[in-house]
C-alpha cells in the first residue's frame, strides 16, 4: 500500500496478506481485553453471555472460559441448537411462539437447560398447548422510566409495577407444567444509550441526569418487584443490566446477574459512553475497486446497517487507513461504497479498508466465517452462526 500505515493496519495486513477482501476478523486480543474488562466492571456479580452479540460458536465458549455464566439467546431454536453441543443455562430473552420450538422444547430433556420468557398469559397458554413439560419460565419486566404519560425506554414487557408482575407469577405457580425460574428487566434507556452523542452539546449534559435517575426508579421499583415475587415463588436468577450499566446494575442488592456482550466486540456505538471504552476487537475488510476520481475511491460492498432507527450512527465506519469516511449522499451501499477524505486520494484499486460496524453480532450476519488474529498472525478460523446454516432472525 503507498500510505503510511498504523500499527494495527499494519498488523491486520500481515496477518491477513493472503486472503481477499471482503473478510471479517476479530482481534483477540482485544476480545480478552474487553472481556475482563466487563468481569472487571461487574465486581463480582455474574455476567451472562448475549449471544446475539456474537453469533460465534466458538467465541462465546471462549467468554465462557474468561468467566461469563450461562447464556442469553434471542430465539428458542437457537437455544435448543446450542444445547445440543452441550451449552448449560441458556435463558431465551424473548417470547416465543414458535410452535415446533415449543414442542421440542417441553417434550426433550432441554428444558432442563432452556428457561423462556413470559410476560402475558398468551406466553403461558402457547406453552401449555406444546403439552410435555414442565417447562421452565422467566418474567420479563418493563424497565422503562415512565414520566406521566411518556415512558423512557424500550417497548418490551407490559408489566411494569409489583401487581402486574405478582399477577402473572401467581398464575405460573397455578399451572402444573410451568416452573418460575427468574426475573428479567432490561434498562436500554440506560444500557444501550451512550451519553457522549457527537456533535449535541445539550443532550451530552442531559443524558447522564436522566440515565441517573431513570437507574434510580428502577433500583427502587425493582427491588419492589423481586420481594413481591420471592414471596410467591423461589427465584433462581433475576437478570438486569447490559454492556453499558454493568456497574450500576450490579450494584442492586436485588440482581443475581447482569446480561453483556457486545464490549466483547467494541462496535463504534460504544464509541458514545464516557464510562468505560472496550477495544474495537470486530472488523471487516473491503477492497478498493474503483478510483472514481484522484480524490475518491469505491469498495465494493460494505452496505451492512446497523438495526435502530435510521441514521448515520447505524452505518459502518471505515477508519483505517485514518481520514475516510463515508459519501454524505451514498452512504455504505449494497455492492459499493465510496470513500472521501484526506485518505481517499492515495488509495490505489487493490488496496484494501478496514471498517468496524454499529453494533456487535450483526455483523456476522454478512461473513460465513471470521478470522481469529492474535499479534500480526491468523491463528483460526471459525464459523459464524451463517457459516453453520443458521439465521435464527
Amino acid at each position: 500500500m503507498n500510505f503510511l500505515q498504523t500499527p494495527l493496519q499494519s498488523r491486520f495486513n500481515i496477518a491477513t496478506h493472503q486472503l481477499d477482501p471482503p473478510f471479517a476478523v476479530i482481534d483477540l486480543d482485544a476480545f480478552d481485553a474487553n472481556a475482563a474488562d466487563l468481569l472487571r466492571r461487574g465486581h463480582g456479580v455474574p455476567l451472562r453471555l448475549a449471544s446475539k452479540s456474537l453469533r460465534v460458536r466458538a467465541l462465546q465458549d471462549r467468554a465462557v472460559a474468561a468467566g461469563f455464566t450461562g447464556t442469553l439467546c434471542f430465539t428458542l431454536p437457537e437455544a435448543l441448537w446450542l444445547a445440543k453441543f452441550g451449552s448449560d443455562d441458556l435463558v431465551v430473552a424473548y417470547p416465543t411462539v414458535d410452535r415446533k420450538a415449543l414442542r421440542e422444547l417441553a417434550h426433550s430433556s432441554a428444558r432442563e437447560r432452556v428457561t423462556v420468557m413470559v410476560d402475558c398469559t398468551e406466553h403461558l397458554d402457547a406453552i401449555a398447548a406444546a403439552g410435555g413439560g414442565p417447562v421452565k419460565v422467566c418474567i420479563d419486566v418493563d424497565a422503562g422510566w415512565r414520566i406521566g404519560l411518556m415512558t423512557i425506554g424500550a417497548k418490551r414487557s407490559p408489566l411494569h409495577d409489583p401487581v402486574h408482575v405478582t399477577n402473572l407469577a401467581s398464575e405460573i405457580v397455578s399451572r402444573t407444567g410451568l416452573i418460575l425460574d427468574g426475573v428479567m428487566s432490561y434498562e436500554g434507556q440506560i444500557a444501550g444509550v451512550g451519553d457522549r452523542p457527537p456533535g449535541k452539546p445539550l443532550m451530552q449534559l442531559a443524558l447522564p441526569i436522566l440515565q441517573a435517575l431513570s437507574a434510580r426508579e428502577l433500583a427502587r421499583r425493582r427491588a419492589e418487584i423481586v420481594a413481591a415475587v420471592r414471596a410467591i415463588a423461589p427465584l433462581r436468577f433475576v437478570n438486569g443490566g447490559g454492556t453499558g450499566s454493568i456497574e450500576r446494575t450490579a450494584a442492586e442488592p436485588a440482581v443475581t446477574e447482569v446480561a453483556a456482550g457486545s464490549g466483547l466486540f467494541g462496535p463504534t456505538l460504544f464509541d458514545t459512553y464516557r464510562a468505560f471504552k472496550p477495544a474495537p476487537a470486530a472488523w471487516f475488510a473491503l477492497p478498493v475497486v474503483r478510483k472514481p476520481s484522484p480524490k475518491l475511491a469505491t469498495a465494493l460492498g460494505g452496505g451492512y446497517p446497523a438495526s435502530g432507527a435510521a441514521g448515520r450512527d447505524r452505518l459502518p465506519r471505515p477508519l483505517l487507513p485514518p481520514g475516510l469516511k463515508l459519501d454524505s449522499r451514498e452512504g455504505a451501499g449494497e455492492v459499493q461504497t465510496p470513500l472521501v477524505g484526506k485518505a481517499a486520494a492515495a488509495l490505489k484499486v487493490g488496496d484494501r479498508v478496514w471498517f468496524r460496524h454499529a453494533k456487535a453480532g450483526e455483523l456476522c450476519e454478512r461473513f460465513d466465517v471470521v478470522h481469529l488474529i492474535a499479534g500480526n498472525e491468523i491463528v483460526d478460523t471459525v464459523p459464524t452462526y451463517r457459516g453453520e446454516g443458521q439465521t435464527f432472525l
